[in-house]
C-alpha cells in the first residue's frame, strides 16, 4: 500500500466514485468502495480529519505501534476486568498473547478479536465473544 503525503479527501473520493461507477449497482466491488468512501468522509463529518491524517501518516511509520492498555494471563482474567467497568471502547488489549479490541454493544461490552503486530490472523474466531 503506497503513502499519499498530504492526499486531498475530496480528489480521493472522486478517484473512488469514478471507479465504482465501473462495477454494478449492489455488486461487492461496488459496495466496498462506497464503504471505502463513508470510512474516508467520516473523520471529515466527527471534526477529526486532523487527526485521521496523523494516523494515516502514522500507519506508515515503521516504528508505529498499536498502544496496548493491559495484558491478561487468562480469558478469565481479561472478563473480570471488562466485567469492573473499567474498560473504554476501542480499547486495544492482550490476551494470552493475543490481541483484542475492547467493543460496546448495546447494553455492554465485549472483546473482538484484533490482532496486533506479528500476529497471524487466525481462520477460525474460538475466542470471538464465547458468550
Amino acid at each position: 500500500m503506497p503513502h499519499i503525503p498530504d492526499f486531498d479527501t475530496d480528489a480521493i473520493l472522486g478517484i473512488l466514485d469514478s471507479i465504482s461507477q465501473k462495477h454494478p449497482e449492489n455488486s461487492p466491488e461496488r459496495d466496498a468502495i462506497e464503504l471505502a468512501q463513508i470510512a474516508l468522509i467520516y473523520p471529515r463529518h466527527i471534526r477529526k480529519e486532523d487527526e485521521f491524517r496523523r494516523f494515516y501518516r502514522d500507519f506508515f511509520d515503521p516504528s508505529f505501534k498499536l498502544e496496548v492498555s493491559h495484558e491478561f494471563a487468562t480469558r478469565e482474567d481479561a472478563d473480570q476486568w471488562l466485567a469492573s467497568g473499567k474498560a473504554e471502547d476501542a480499547e486495544r488489549i492482550r490476551i494470552a498473547g493475543r490481541g483484542f479490541m475492547v467493543v460496546r454493544l448495546p447494553g455492554r461490552f465485549t472483546f473482538m478479536s484484533a490482532p496486533l503486530e506479528g500476529e497471524e490472523v487466525e481462520a477460525d474466531k474460538s475466542e470471538e465473544d464465547s458468550e
